[in-house]
C-alpha cells in the first residue's frame, strides 16, 4: 500500500490544527473536507487487505492528532457559546424533547439602550 494517503491525511491534519488556532474558518472547511477525501482514499487503498503493520503506527499517530484538533474545536465551540450568552445570545442545545424537537431558549439581552 502506498503512503500518500497517509501523507495526505497529514497534511490535512496540519492545516486543519492552523486553521483551528488561527480561527480561520474558510481554512477549516478546506481542510475538513480534505481530510474526509484522504480518508476515503486510505479507506479505497485498504480495501480487502487492511494496513500493513508499519502503517499502522503512523495511523495511530495521525488519529491522536484528529482527536486532538477535536478538542480544539469544542474549545472554540464553548468559547464562542460563552461570548453568545454574555451578549443575550444563546445557541440551540442540539437536544431533543420528548416529541422529538428541539427547542431553542433566546434571552435578548440589549447591548445599549438609548
Amino acid at each position: 500500500m502506498s503512503t500518500a494517503p497517509l501523507q495526505r491525511l497529514s497534511a490535512a491534519l496540519e492545516e486543519e490544527r492552523r486553521a483551528i488556532v488561527e480561527h480561520d474558518v474558510e481554512a477549516l472547511v478546506r481542510s475538513t473536507q480534505e481530510k474526509l477525501d484522504a480518508l476515503r482514499a486510505l479507506e479505497a487503498a485498504a480495501a480487502g487487505f487492511g494496513f500493513p503493520a508499519e502503517l499502522q503506527a503512523r495511523l495511530a499517530e495521525l488519529a491522536e492528532l484528529n482527536h486532538a484538533n477535536g478538542i480544539l474545536l469544542a474549545r472554540r465551540r464553548r468559547e464562542v457559546n460563552w461570548a453568545l450568552r454574555h451578549l443575550g445570545r444563546s445557541e440551540s442545545t442540539g437536544a431533543y424533547d420528548a416529541q422529538g424537537q428541539t427547542t431553542a431558549v433566546s434571552a435578548v439581552r440589549p447591548l445599549a439602550v438609548a
